[in-house]
């Protein structure tokens, strides 16, 4: 599978999995299944509740754990340097693991504006070896630029809403320039509504994919990690299958093109948006 590669090295698979929502005993199967039938990058977070479940389908897996990297966010009440330290060690703690291979902040709440001492805590965990790789969720440059300028240290990704509603042209040019590797959340949007759009059908029929497969492809083209969430073997094997897909430049265009103003799935501009 198709490598994203960040400044320092740090590698991520084109497709991972998504798991909001994902918990209790189906979430723990659902994860077991991914990895098992090829995924290997897992993103969860502090605030979606299923850190436990996700450790769980980790090490339930036949696939060794140092292939597989593991991903969760820093909510934003947690942002102050000692309460950072406590959810990154809770973090740890919930998904069984001695080592959290990729830690992020979930949002840079910057009414609040304290996302500079959570990027210190992340630093101090990375030295303190129970983390490995250290990024940011949903960050503008100028929030990037700050937590670089302050500390020295530039997050080796910054996952972010990208779809064809909202393709982040600028930023990802941006992030390309500073070797941040761009994850997508929702890569699907509003799967009902974007998967019916007739220049997806077209290219999808052209290449005899679906219409899901179509646009995991045109994250892939564009040099995005999607995360999409699967909970079937059948629905997880198909996402996955997306990566060896080859869109051409113009099919890659015709898709961006859908992207509007108002493309946000719900509103959550990082300029004000505050995460609790």
């Amino acid at each position: 599978m198709t490598a994203l590669i960040a400044h320092n090295g740090f590698r991520l698979p084109a497709i991972g999995l998504g798991t909001y929502a994902l918990r209790g005993d189906a979430g723990a199967d659902a994860v077991t299944t991914a990895i098992d039938g090829g995924y290997r990058l897992v993103d969860s977070a502090f605030n979606y509740e299923n850190e436990g479940a996700v450790g769980r389908g980790v090490a339930a897996s036949a696939v060794g754990r140092d292939e597989i990297v593991v991903t969760t966010k820093i909510p934003g009440r947690h942002h102050p340097r000692e309460k950072a330290r406590t959810s990154i060690e809770e973090s740890r703690a919930r998904l069984g693991v001695e080592v959290v291979d990729l830690h992020l902040i979930h949002w840079p709440n910057p009414r609040q504006g304290e996302y500079v001492q959570a990027w210190e805590a992340l630093i101090e965990a990375q030295q303190r070896g129970i983390v490995q790789q250290i990024g940011v969720s949903n960050f503008l440059p100028e929030h990037l630029e700050r937590i670089e300028r302050e500390t020295g240290v530039r997050p080796v990704v910054n996952q972010i809403e990208v779809h064809p509603f909202f393709p982040q042209s600028e930023q990802l040019a941006y992030h390309r320039e500073q070797g941040i590797i761009t994850e997508a959340w929702s890569p699907l949007a509003r799967a009902d509504r974007l998967l019916g759009e007739p220049v997806i059908a077209e290219i999808a029929a052209a290449h005899g994919i679906t219409a899901a497969q179509a646009v995991l492809a045109w994250h892939v083209a564009r040099g995005t990690v999607a995360i999409p969430k699967a909970t079937s073997a059948a629905h997880q094997a198909s996402n996955l299958a997306a990566a060896s897909v080859i869109l051409d430049a113009g099919e890659v265009e015709a898709i961006t093109a859908l992207g509007r103003p108002d493309g946000r799935l719900f509103g959550g501009d990082p300029a004000t948006h505050e995460e609790s």
